[in-house]
């Protein structure tokens, strides 16, 4: 299983890309693993604002339906319309395939968000 360097993690398996004030939001390798065939996603609209561990969305496989939480308080800037219509891009490449991009002011500090590190390790404790 991979854990970029690049990217931030959650304990509710969504990765995070940071750049500035704005970021790039997916899930986890281990959540596509763990959900299955991908069917669905539910995504925001452009401009809704989250509170940090809201869900802004819902994620759809064979087996379950899951939300997406967003780890900061952000502002939804761009959704990724691409999986819509073919969400089992996100099994293809997880990390490649980010499901929104958001703004806020405080990304790179958030408690919520664990290095590569730490993510494997809370993973391998879940075990």
């Amino acid at each position: 299983m991979e854990f970029p360097k690049d990217l931030k993690y959650t304990k509710e398996h969504e990765w995070v890309r940071i750049s500035g004030e704005t970021a790039e939001v997916g899930v986890t390798e281990f959540a596509v693993e763990q959900l299955g065939d991908i069917v669905h996603v539910d995504l925001p609209e452009v401009g809704d604002d989250f509170d940090a561990g809201s869900a802004f969305g819902t994620i759809e496989s064979t087996k379950t339906v899951s939300d997406l939480y967003l780890p900061v308080k952000a502002k939804i800037t761009e959704i990724n319309k691409a999986i819509s219509d073919a969400p089992e891009t996100i099994q293809e490449a997880p990390y490649k395939t980010w499901i929104v991009k958001v703004t806020g002011s405080d990304l790179a500090n958030s408690d919520q968000l664990l290095t590569p590190e730490d993510y494997e390790k809370f993973i391998s404790e879940q075990s």
